[in-house]
C-alpha cells in the first residue's frame, strides 16, 4: 500500500536520518578499531567437583591480579587481559579436552591449572603436542614439572612433593615422632609422595616409615588402614588426601579412645575444599596439622595491603580470615603478575616467545616473596624449602600458621 503523502518523510529529514545512521556506523567501526583485542588467559580446574573450593581460589587470585594489571594499562601496550575458564571436574578426559580447546583459542597465552595432580599429569602429552604454556598454581606432583619436555612448557608456583614430604617427616621427627605410618591416595599424587618419603628416610636414618597404607578416592572408611598403621608401630600418620577422605579419617579417629588417636600431619589437599565443615567438631578432638607454602597472617604489610585493595574490586572479601584456599589465591595472584611481565618482555602473544621470556623475568616483589628471579632455564619451580610452614585450624575454621 502506498504511504499517504502526509506520513512520508521530507527529503531533508530523510537525508538527516541517513547521515545519522552513517555517523553511528562509522563511530562503531572506529570504536571497534580503537578497542584493543584482549590477551586471553585460560583456567582449567575442578569447578564442578562437590565440596571443592580450589578452582574458585585460583580464579579469585587470577581475577585479582588481572584487575590490577588491566587498571595499570594491560599488557603489550594497552591490551587487556581476559580470563577464560573451563571445568574438568577432576576428570582427566575433560581436562584433556579443555587443553585442546584452549590450544585452538586465538591470542590465548597460557593455561593455569587447579589442585589435582593426576589430572595435570594426564594432560601433559596434550600440552607437549600443542606446545601450550601451562602454569601450575596448586598441583604438587614432581613429574608435572619433571616431565621430559624439551623445551619444557610447564612452570610451577606451588608446592612440590619432594619438598612437602621431607617437611612433614621432619616435623614429625622434631616432635619426637620417629616411627611414621603413611596413608596415601592410590593415585599418581600418592605415588609421587611415597617416592619423596622413601628418598628422605634413606638419608635420614633417625626416622622410619613403619608401613604404607593405600586408599581409593571416595572410600567411605579409612579407620581399618589407620589401625593397621598403628599396630605396625606408627606414632604418627603422614596423610596424603583431599578434603573428603581426610574428613572421613578425622571423624573416625575422633571416635576412637583418646589413647588411640595419633597425630596426623597432612599434605595440603585438605585445604582446597570444605574440610572443616565435613570434619565438624571432630577436627578439634584430633591432633591435625597441614603443610602450606604461604599464610596471609605472615604476609608483609605493603604487598598484603596492595592485594587486599585489589581483592576488594573483584569480591566482597575484606578480611584475610575469609579467604578460602589461601595458597591457591596467593599462588595464582603472584604467578599472573609474573606471566604479565613475561608477556611484555616477549612483546607478542606467541606462546613460545612468552615461554622463553618467563625464564628471563629478572625479579618480581610479590605477595608470597621477592622472586629474584622467579624462573630460569634450569628451574621451573618458583617456590622452595624456605617458603614451607605448618598450620592448624582454629575453632572458627580459619587456618593459621604454627611453630611446628
Amino acid at each position: 500500500m502506498p504511504i499517504p503523502f502526509a506520513a512520508r518523510p521530507s527529503s531533508s529529514s530523510f537525508a538527516i536520518l541517513i547521515r545519522a545512521m552513517l555517523v553511528a556506523w562509522l563511530a562503531s567501526c572506529l570504536l571497534a578499531q580503537a578497542a584493543p583485542a584482549p590477551v586471553r588467559i585460560g583456567l582449567d580446574a575442578e569447578f564442578g567437583l562437590d565440596n571443592s573450593t580450589s578452582a574458585q581460589a585460583v580464579e579469585l587470585g587470577l581475577r585479582t591480579a588481572i584487575g590490577e594489571i588491566n587498571r595499570a594499562g594491560g599488557v603489550l601496550g594497552g591490551r587487556p587481559l581476559e580470563l577464560v575458564t573451563r571445568d574438568h571436574r577432576s576428570i582427566p578426559a575433560r581436562g584433556i579436552r579443555n587443553i585442546e580447546e584452549f590450544a585452538r583459542t586465538p591470542d590465548l597465552i597460557a593455561v593455569f591449572g587447579g589442585r589435582f595432580s593426576p589430572v595435570v599429569i594426564e594432560e601433559l602429552p596434550t600440552l607437549k603436542a600443542t606446545k601450550t604454556l601451562f602454569m601450575a598454581a596448586w598441583s604438587s606432583a614432581d613429574m608435572i614439572v619433571d616431565n621430559g619436555m624439551r623445551p619444557n612448557y610447564v612452570y610451577r608456583l606451588s608446592l612440590r612433593d619432594s619438598l612437602a614430604m621431607p617437611k612433614l617427616l621432619a616435623t614429625a621427627r622434631k616432635r619426637g615422632l620417629r616411627k611414621v605410618g603413611l596413608l596415601l591416595t592410590n593415585t599418581s599424587w600418592g605415588r609421587s609422595n611415597l617416592a619423596a618419603a622413601e628418598k628422605f628416610v634413606d638419608s635420614n636414618k633417625d626416622i622410619r616409615i613403619v608401613q604404607t597404607a593405600w586408599y581409593n578416592w571416595r572410600d567411605q572408611t579409612l579407620v581399618a588402614r589407620y589401625k593397621a598403621l598403628r599396630a605396625a608401630g606408627a606414632q604418627a600418620i603422614v596423610l596424603v588426601a583431599n578434603d573428603d577422605e581426610a574428613a572421613v579419617l578425622v571423624r573416625e579417629v575422633a571416635a576412637l579412645p583418646p589413647a588411640e588417636r595419633m597425630p596426623i600431619l597432612s599434605h595440603w589437599g585438605v585445604t582446597g575444599g570444605e574440610f572443616t565443615r565435613q570434619a565438624g567438631p571432630a577436627l578439634h578432638q584430633v591432633d591435625f596439622s597441614v603443610i602450606q607454602t604461604f599464610s596471609f597472617f605472615n604476609a608483609d604489610k605493603k604487598p598484603l595491603a596492595r592485594f587486599m585493595s585489589a581483592l576488594a574490586t573483584v569480591s566482597k572479601i575484606r578480611r584475610i580470615e575469609d579467604i578460602d584456599g589461601p595458597v591457591g589465591v596467593a599462588h595464582a595472584y603472584d604467578m599472573m603478575h609474573i606471566l604479565a611481565r613475561a608477556i611484555d618482555l616477549a612483546g607478542t602473544t606467541d606462546r613460545k616467545a612468552v615461554r622463553d621470556a618467563l625464564e628471563k623475568v629478572r625479579d618480581y616483589r610479590g605477595l608470597i616473596k621477592h622472586y629474584a628471579p622467579p624462573f630460569s632455564p634450569t628451574r621451573h619451580e618458583a617456590l622452595g624449602e624456605r617458603e614451607l610452614l605448618m598450620a592448624r585450624y582454629r575453632k572458627d575454621g580459619v587456618l593459621v600458621p604454627t611453630s611446628d
